[in-house]
């Protein structure tokens, strides 16, 4: 691997090692187990930014049968994935706050492993979690509201339980994998080409993120180097889908602080921009565009242009207004407050974590495609508030049009698009994307064939709903719809 730097490291050492992490401005990004051999011992890795380097750095542990000691109190957004190791492939993780259910709770029994070995296994820790219960929460005027999963309007299925008096909320639980799709599981024995295929299907609208994290994951396993232009583009297709899913995201959070014609006009932005890029690569979504190697096939860089050149004056002008309109930014300000502390031990992610004053953008940090050579600015905002969130999103929507005209105008304009990309046996790597909602990581290990044995995924709203739990509570039930539109999840990008 060329993007990783690996370490095996003892499990009972890990304590001192995340210690050692932190310490140095370190961040664990996602842990996953899997199983190199069928019926063998599991192994442990832990994916980690390291501040002033391009490549993550990454653990293997192996801790054959034992319990592995929980490393969730150290860095919290690691509760979320050690209780799906737990449900899903059976390692036991001792000490751990919260050893309840996640991504089963709503399944009666779990008898298989499903990201487990084949055949008998003696990892049972699935068997022992429970279910997630709920608080203790008395009180003459205290009221219980489990909303959802069916919701009003076009919505993804969840459920949210609200304990709260009046309108102040006491307690909010969420449970978001009512329809948890095992796409991890989907990648297994597809070989690259059709592994890139289900990538874009994890997320839809975050299709060409998900494709190029997976696509760049498979080239560090294969050492390929992909050609000039097939960069560029990839590029390009990135930043069209960073566009229309900011514009939705300003569309639909004007819809829940009741802005009717600032909801409609940035939802009518969003569809121009589809139609840009459907004009551009026959996909409103921009599908069947990257693929291991490179691309599979040009875009229209006329269409880009003369669809930014019309619509440039028309985002300027909607931005201005939402800024202006005070019953819009007064139900913003002061909303639904994220500290920085808070959204980095969560594990907040993209728009999210640089709202609250954390600048961290994968690429400028950590540059991929042609971003070492674009540079991007990267927009934060110190409040951590909803009209924070909003205010990144527009600097990041500004800074995507500027991207987009220097990479039509400057792009390598000739060149291969695609570039051999054979795994090799055993062979495995670590790709990324910053997509419109944050970290996309992927890790990708191949078998003895070359076709793909183990797939882990991080996605941005996974990480995102994490941190956006804690800023329900104590809130008010008034405010919860502003609270999630401007944090601009998705049930799927987090049931993935």
């Amino acid at each position: 691997m060329n993007n990783c730097a690996l370490q095996t490291i003892p499990a009972p050492r890990l304590g001192r090692t995340i210690d050692e992490l932190l310490a140095g401005g370190g961040r664990i990004q996602m842990a996953y187990a899997w199983f190199p051999e069928p019926g063998g011992t599991p192994e442990l890795r832990y994916i980690a930014t390291i501040p002033g380097q391009r490549e993550f750095g990454a653990w293997q542990v192996s801790p054959g049968d034992a319990a592995v000691p929980s490393l969730a109190g150290k860095s919290p957004l690691l509760g979320w994935y050690e209780r799906e190791m737990m449900e899903l492939s059976g390692l036991e993780f001792s000490g751990h706050p919260q050893p309840e259910r996640l991504v089963t709770a709503g399944t009666p029994s779990l008898d298989g492993l499903p990201l487990g070995p084949a055949g008998e296994s003696t990892l049972h820790a699935h068997r022992t979690l429970k279910a997630p219960s709920l608080p203790q929460v008395s009180g003459k005027h205290v009221q219980l509201l489990p909303f959802g999963p069916i919701r009003a309007d076009v919505l993804e299925s969840a459920q949210f339980i609200f304990y709260y008096i009046g309108e102040g909320i006491l307690h909010y639980q969420p449970n978001l994998f009512l329809k948890h799709r095992g796409m991890e599981k989907q990648f297994e024995s597809q070989d690259a080409m059709g592994g890139v295929i289900v990538a874009e299907r994890v997320s839809g609208v975050g299709s060409v993120a998900h494709a190029l994290a997976f696509a760049q994951a498979v080239e560090d396993a294969c050492a390929c180097e992909v050609p000039p232009r097939a960069r560029w583009i990839r590029v390009v297709a990135a930043e069209l889908e960073r566009i229309y899913n900011h514009l939705h995201y300003l569309g639909h959070l004007c819809h829940t602080t009741t802005l009717k014609v600032g909801e409609a006009e940035g939802k009518l932005l969003e569809e121009r921009a589809k139609q840009m890029n459907a004009r551009a690569s026959g996909s409103r979504f921009l599908r069947s565009v990257i693929c291991p190697g490179g691309v599979r096939r040009e875009l229209d860089m006329l269409a880009v242009a003369e669809g930014l050149d019309a619509l440039h004056g028309e985002f300027d002008r909607y931005i201005s207004l939402i800024e202006r309109t005070t019953s819009h930014v007064d139900r913003l300000i002061s909303t639904a407050p994220l500290s920085q502390q808070l959204a980095f031990d969560q594990g907040a992610s993209g728009p999210i974590e640089r709202a609250s004053g954390i600048d961290r953008d994968l690429r400028r940090d950590h540059p991929y495609a042609a971003y070492d050579e674009l540079k991007p600015v990267v927009a934060t905002h110190a409040d951590g508030d909803a009209f924070a969130r909003m205010k990144v999103r527009i600097g990041e929507l500004r800074a995507s049009v500027d991207l987009l005209d220097r990479a039509t105008q400057h792009g390598v304009d000739s060149g291969a698009l695609i570039a051999r990309c054979e795994p090799p046996p055993h062979g495995e790597g670590v790709g990324w994307a910053e997509s419109p909602r944050g970290t996309v990581l992927y890790a990708v290990h191949f078998d003895a064939t070359g076709r793909i044995a183990r797939t882990k995924i991080k996605s941005a709203s996974y990480s995102n709903w994490n941190a956006f739990q804690f800023t329900a509570n104590d809130s008010n039930m008034m405010d919860y719809a502003i609270n999630e539109a401007s944090f601009g999840l998705t049930i799927a990008g987090c049931a993935r």
